[in-house]
């Protein structure tokens, strides 16, 4: 029998110790996870602390998917690719999505479409996770080991009215100065072509860093990160960003991003 313990202490940590040679990364941001071969797994193989999954409401269930599906596959929906495993890695780390990692991780749903809708559906699924999530009381947050916050057909006005919640939202560059509390609005995303021009070739039009350097000081000064999507996936820009404090920088390329940060 004492060969069978061995046996079953070895696999039981074998995953453990898989993670704990990750090293977490704050500023990594996984545009469209759900593309890449393993959505969720390859974004934490890297260490990234940020996902993003697209959404649909189809037949009373949550897939995720770019665009809407005919027929969806049920190993498509955001319990089974994101939320179980999720749920599941923050048991077997004791509260944490990665070890010895106390910072929040976040995943980000970009809702395409019926944004009323696929709210109230969330409502209806996450309490079910409420031990790892984030929780909101009016303007007081707990943080949880995963922050949910939504992107895309943002139901703001229903949010904004409710005090006690599992989720937040994704602000825009717009939203600033609007008097949103980050308990309500803790990341500022805009479109990075909007705002800047530069693509990562010779030096940052002096324009340009003004611009993303007064966008950074405004968002941080209500204690929200910044993001900018559609970010050319080039490692000047990524310096560039990194230098300006913004705090999520958004990819598809994992590992580029990831071998970038650990050397930087």
């Amino acid at each position: 029998m004492r060969w069978l313990f061995k046996l079953l202490f070895i696999l039981i940590s074998i995953p453990v110790f898989a993670q704990s040679v990750v090293k977490p990364l704050p500023n990594a941001h996984a545009h469209n996870d759900y593309e890449h071969t393993r959505p969720l797994y390859d974004a934490l193989s890297y260490g990234f602390a940020s996902v993003e999954a697209d959404i649909f409401l189809i037949d009373d269930e949550l897939y995720v998917y770019h665009d809407r599906p005919e027929t969806p596959s049920p190993n498509r929906t955001l319990k089974k690719l994101y939320l179980d495993p999720l749920f599941q890695r923050v048991m077997a780390n004791g509260g944490k999505v990665y070890p010895n990692y106390d910072v929040s991780f976040f995943l980000m749903l970009d809702i395409k479409k019926e944004g009323e809708a696929v709210y109230q559906k969330l409502k209806e699924i996450l309490p079910a996770y409420d031990t790892m999530l984030t929780k909101y009381n009016g303007l007081e947050v707990e943080q949880g080991p995963v922050t949910i916050f939504l992107s895309g057909d943002r139901p703001i006005r229903t949010l904004m009215k409710e005090q006690n919640r599992l989720m937040a939202l994704d602000g825009r560059p717009t939203d600033i100065g609007r008097g949103i509390h980050r308990a309500y609005m803790p990341v500022i995303s805009g479109p990075y072509g909007l705002y800047l021009k530069w693509k990562g070739e010779g030096s940052i039009p002096p324009k340009d860093w003004r611009t993303l350097r007064l966008m950074v000081a405004n968002a941080h000064g209500e204690g929200k990160k910044v993001r900018f999507w559609a970010s050319p996936d080039h490692p000047a820009v990524w310096k560039m960003l990194i230098r300006a404090q913004v705090d999520l920088i958004n990819t598809d390329d994992l590992e580029g991003l990831r071998d970038f940060l650990i050397k930087k």
